[in-house]
């Protein structure tokens, strides 16, 4: 028979590292001798190498619901050489990074992503040329167990291992088998603690507990503390849905706010000094009080409001529907933000310019007063020109207050605070700081403009005798 034709029945079974070879001792190749192992040998069934095929590696599932990942960094290029458990690539999820591990030996052939592209769970992801199989059998001599250091990872023919890729990644830096392991998931799947429970049997190591399996024992119960009491049944709910209309108050907040998200809002935050408002205040309580008027801070606020839109009158001004015109207001009718039981109202006082701080603390409390009866006028209730918002007396530091149309601006007021603040002597002293959101129709205002006229009303709330100055 001709050397070209004749069948070879034995090959080299490598597990890991090269088997070393002693003289013949049986044959069994045709006209050619074996090689007799050192040590003794038994029979198995494995397959023969055929040319290679091309494997197409898909995204796996990685959980948490995740159908889409974006490629963010590639570890292997076309035609490099890759082994089970090398790192392929790194793709980003909306909740984490994950790095993508091969389930096979062989080259590279196709990528199918760019970096920064999106792939799809299921879809392919690289393709492998591995080794083929073929289906015919042939009986090989299996070499001795190798020593645990010697073991390398491999692929067992026919036989698909069940495991995670953080489970792979753990088992290849511990160089374990995965094959040696007993799997104790869900169809034989390979958990994380099987690999360390696998580890320790191996190096007698002793290693922490999996987080999951760790059991915290109750604290012990002092001996003559009394048992406790069982837990009763839980109460039965038995309430049901309602729907209502919107009407009154709420439903002409629909229609406004609707309005108001055509409105490209400006922001402007800055904080205020009060301190010395605080002390005039409670100077003139009691003046007040005999006059049969409640004083608050907010008369102050909105005066000094009213002084700053004299120096900017286009923060008193509304606009049409189509932003093509501008109306600048003679009047300052300032509206205060109020919660009812009814709902969110904005009364506004008309003509502050022309009003004392006693005038406007007066109105004030009508207007307060009328608002939590239900009984506001709907002169009251319309022909704002500019808005303030105590949210500050409910709680809260900062608000982002929104336009009422056709108004263009409108002022949010933070909570009184007493915090530490340095003097201008530099030494740490006690201030009462009050924190304001403005709100601006930024087609028509400028950051500019909306500064400038919180640092003047902050002035005048600073230093209240300045404010006398332009008091009319």
């Amino acid at each position: 028979m001709s050397h070209n034709f004749l069948q070879v029945c034995v090959r080299y079974f490598q597990a890991c590292n090269n088997v070393h070879a002693s003289q013949p001792k049986y044959v069994c190749l045709l006209g050619y001798p074996s090689f007799k192992y050192s040590h003794p040998h038994r029979w198995l069934k494995t397959t023969a190498a055929q040319q290679g095929q091309i494997v197409q590696f898909k995204l796996s599932d990685i959980g948490e619901g995740i159908r889409e990942v974006t490629v963010k960094e590639w570890y292997v290029k076309v035609g490099d050489t890759v082994s089970q458990f090398d790192s392929i690539c790194e793709v980003q999820s909306d909740k984490a990074s994950v790095t993508i591990s091969s389930r096979y030996d062989g080259v590279i052939k196709k990528l199918y992503y760019n970096p920064d592209d999106t792939a799809y769970v299921g879809k392919p992801l690289v393709d492998i040329e591995t080794e083929a199989l073929k289906d015919s059998e042939e009986d090989v001599v299996e070499t001795p167990a190798v020593h645990h250091e010697e073991h390398t990872h491999q692929e067992i023919k026919g036989r698909k291992t069940l495991a995670t890729p953080a489970v792979r990644r753990l088992a290849l830096e511990n160089n374990i088998k995965l094959s040696e392991v007993v799997g104790t998931g869900k169809d034989g799947r390979i958990l994380k603690e099987d690999i360390l429970n696998y580890l320790e049997k191996q190096t007698g190591a002793i290693l922490p507990p999996s987080p999951k399996a760790e059991i915290v024992p109750p604290a012990p119960r002092p001996r003559d503390s009394p048992a406790p009491a069982p837990l009763s049944k839980p109460p039965v709910f038995t309430g049901t849905d309602r729907t209502e209309p919107v009407t009154g108050f709420q439903k002409a907040m629909v229609k406004t706010m609707s309005a108001a998200l055509h409105i490209p809002h400006f922001g402007y935050c800055d904080e205020v000094d009060l301190t010395e408002l605080v002390r005039l205040r409670e100077e003139l309580k009691p003046v007040a009080a005999a006059r049969g008027i409640r004083l608050s801070f907010m008369p102050f606020f909105i005066k000094a409001a009213s002084l700053g839109l004299l120096q900017f009158p286009i923060l008193n001004a509304s606009v049409d529907e189509q932003c093509q015109k501008i109306t600048y207001k003679a009047s300052h009718n300032i509206g205060v933000a109020m919660d009812t039981e009814q709902g969110l109202i904005v009364p506004n006082m008309k003509s502050v310019q022309a009003r004392s701080v006693f005038e406007v603390a007066a109105e004030l409390n009508r207007l307060q007063t009328l608002g939590s009866a239900g009984q506001l006028s709907t002169s009251d209730l319309t022909g704002g020109t500019f808005t303030l918002s105590n949210i500050g007396s409910i709680g809260g530091t900062y608000a982002k207050a929104v336009i009422l149309p056709p108004e263009v601006a409108i002022g949010a007021l933070g909570s009184i605070k007493a915090l530490p603040r340095f003097n201008q002597r530099g030494e740490v002293c006690k201030a009462q700081i009050m924190n304001v959101s403005w709100s601006a129709d930024h087609r028509i205002i400028d950051g500019a403009t909306m500064a400038r006229f919180s640092n003047l009303w902050k002035s005048y709330l600073e230093n209240p005798a300045v404010m006398l100055l332009d008091l009319k």
